[in-house]
């Protein structure tokens, strides 16, 4: 693989287009194992240098200039100082509200504009989506002035915040005497988190971009409890950090995240080893299930470690156990950070790692700052309740939150889609308002060939494949759509940044709201654009829940399939689709209603 050429795979062509849905299917599941997506390696490098220079640095940078602390180099002056974790935070609210760090860049679908975020969230016309439709003045699907001027206040408030000098703060001083930076005032902190709330009620988009699930919490901590109680703060934060480690790695438990190693281990530019990487399938290449490697780095390097270390840091007092825990969780982001995920939350994981350090090394347990030394046994029992709440119900309840605030990072068990394009269809969605155009037409301009650009534009449906619910998404489609094999079938993940410049993972974004929204543009006609989209499954559940949608007739068909027979699969279904359960149909619904209209005219007559 070069560093300005990516590496395509070894096949003709029109060849290769020509051939049947699953056969391409294969051949490029299998090119992903040993090169994952073929990015030249300049894109990796513009990742790298965005990373450090622009998130890292900037932010150190920002913090120690504007705190009264020594210049950035001086390390050991300002990387334990409270100030700057906050200020942390703000940073990362502020670049992932512009979408200049997660779902950013060709890894994440966008390859010109490499930005999305900012970009359709300041444009009237472009798509929102609410979360719940019952709550007054947010009716709607398309972006006004007020959700506009709602985003950029959003935006100035965090600059705000983070560009402010730090107020005196007792509870402080009384916890470290020597300090002078001070926190980041309470009241710069009112505006954000109000702001962020409003803007979330009128497009769920944003406040998922902003990760205000994670965010806004700690935003709250800083406000109520810096100044209250400083310890409390410290403590408070831990706990939140603490659920967002267990609650992923709980979430890992079961079928699904076994396959979600593989193809992440392949995709990583960090493993140069192609025998390393074809070590993680049962049997490259015929088999491309999870290897017993797979299985063990899934569930003892992965879930294990991030369910025990976390909670080794929370409860532990002794020093060398707690080095050790930090040292595993600092390995672990950086681990994910080498595979580039699809997602690239890069800045996500550097912030956790600089705030296992800052959290459990620089305000240990032994210095007073355990988790039974909170001032009240009824406000930790209050903040836990508080935080667990969301990944509790959005695992048992998978359709009512986003997986985000259910804490599924990396689980594999996602809402997923794809979307099965009549043959020249797909340049409807052009006639969206949005600020982007398709993903094809992006690779085509970046210099692609269109052959290429196309087949690059199937790898990603390929690596659906390569998960769980991939099998059986292409089943359903299989099974509902004849003509497959001539349909341009995309990863539902690609078309939602296409449309509202964010996607992260979650189905949620671009369910039947999102195409119904698109369509009052696009006018399908039917039968021109079917979507098969499922959501995550529930816990205590073995199946998962899909839907057949017709983007000019709604809902077709409601079903389930169960886990264990897709994780059973190949990616390419060589013994056809999986069993399906239909539980629902529009045309078994017609149907029962003809019928009884016709016993009812004839009793009549």
């Amino acid at each position: 693989m070069g560093f300005f050429k990516p590496r395509f795979p070894d096949v003709d062509p029109d060849t290769f287009l020509r051939k049947p849905l699953m056969e391409r299917g294969r051949i490029l599941a299998q090119s992903w194992v040993e090169y994952g997506f073929p990015s030249p390696r300049m894109v990796h490098a513009i990742y790298i240098l965005k990373l450090i220079f622009g998130y890292a640095l900037g932010v150190v940078i920002v913090a120690t200039l504007t705190s009264g602390l020594p210049a950035f180099w001086h390390v050991a002056a300002w990387w334990n100082q409270p100030i700057v974790y906050q200020k942390v935070i703000l940073w990362t609210v502020l670049l992932e509200s512009i979408g200049v760090a997660g779902s950013w860049g060709p890894l994440a679908g966008k390859i010109k504009p490499m930005t999305g975020g900012i970009r359709f969230w300041t444009r009237p016309g472009t798509i929102r989506l609410r979360p719940w439709k019952w709550v007054p003045f947010t009716k709607g699907d398309r972006r006004t002035l007020l959700d506009v001027a709602l985003y950029v206040a959003l935006l100035v408030s965090v600059a705000v915040a983070l560009f402010s000098p730090g107020v005196p703060s007792d509870s402080l001083s009384a916890a470290l005497p020597g300090n002078t930076s001070g926190l980041v005032s309470p009241a710069l902190l009112i505006a954000p988190m109000v702001l962020l709330v409003l803007v979330g009620l009128r497009d769920k988009t944003i406040f998922l971009g902003a990760r205000g699930e994670q965010y806004l919490p700690a935003m709250f901590f800083f406000a109520v409890l810096g100044f209250a109680n400083f310890a409390d703060m410290i403590i408070a934060l831990k706990l939140l950090i603490v659920v967002v480690w267990v609650g992923a790695g709980a979430s890992k438990f079961g079928k699904h995240f076994a396959n979600v190693i593989p193809p992440m281990v392949s995709n990583s530019p960090a493993i140069a080893f192609r025998w390393l990487k074809r070590a993680h399938y049962r049997n490259f290449p015929r088999d491309l299930r999870p290897s017993r490697l797979a299985e063990v780095m899934a569930h003892a390097a992965g879930t294990t470690v991030e369910v025990l270390a976390p909670l080794t840091l929370l409860f532990s007092t002794n020093k060398w156990l707690t080095l050790a825990a930090a040292a595993l969780m600092v390995s672990f982001h950086l681990f994910i950070i080498s595979t580039f995920p699809l997602a690239v939350p890069l800045e996500w994981n550097v912030l956790f790692a600089y705030a296992t350090i800052f959290l459990f090394l620089g305000f240990p347990a032994w210095q007073g700052y355990g988790v039974t030394s909170m001032s009240s046994p009824w406000l930790l029992a209050a903040i836990v309740a508080a935080l667990l709440f969301f990944p509790i119900l959005g695992n048992f309840r998978p359709d009512k939150v986003s997986f985000l605030p259910s804490m599924r990072q990396y689980a594999g068990n996602w809402a997923s889609a794809v979307w099965a394009f009549a043959p020249g269809t797909e340049h409807k969605l052009n006639k969206v308002t949005r600020s982007s155009k398709n993903q094809l037409d992006q690779f085509i301009d970046f210099g692609y060939e269109p052959q290429w650009a196309e087949i690059t534009m199937q790898r990603s449906i390929a690596w659906r494949s390569m998960h769980s619910q991939g099998r059986g998404l292409f089943s359903v489609l299989l099974k509902n759509l004849p003509d497959i094999d001539t349909r341009t079938v995309r990863e539902g993940e690609f078309i939602c940044n296409s449309l509202i410049g964010f996607n992260f993972g979650d189905g949620h974004l671009h369910n039947e709201d999102l195409i119904a929204a698109m369509q009052t543009q696009a006018a399908f006609e039917p039968g021109e654009l079917v979507v098969v989209w499922v959501e995550s499954q529930a816990w205590g559940s073995k199946v998962q829940h899909y839907k057949v949608i017709d983007a000019a007739l709604g809902v077709l068909e409601r079903g389930t399939w169960k886990v264990a027979d897709a994780v059973a699969e190949q990616p390419w279904l060589p013994n056809g689709p999986i069993p399906t359960q239909v539980t629902w149909s529009l045309r078994g619904r017609r149907e029962r209603i003809r019928d009884g209209q016709e016993r009812e005219h004839g009793a009549l007559a």
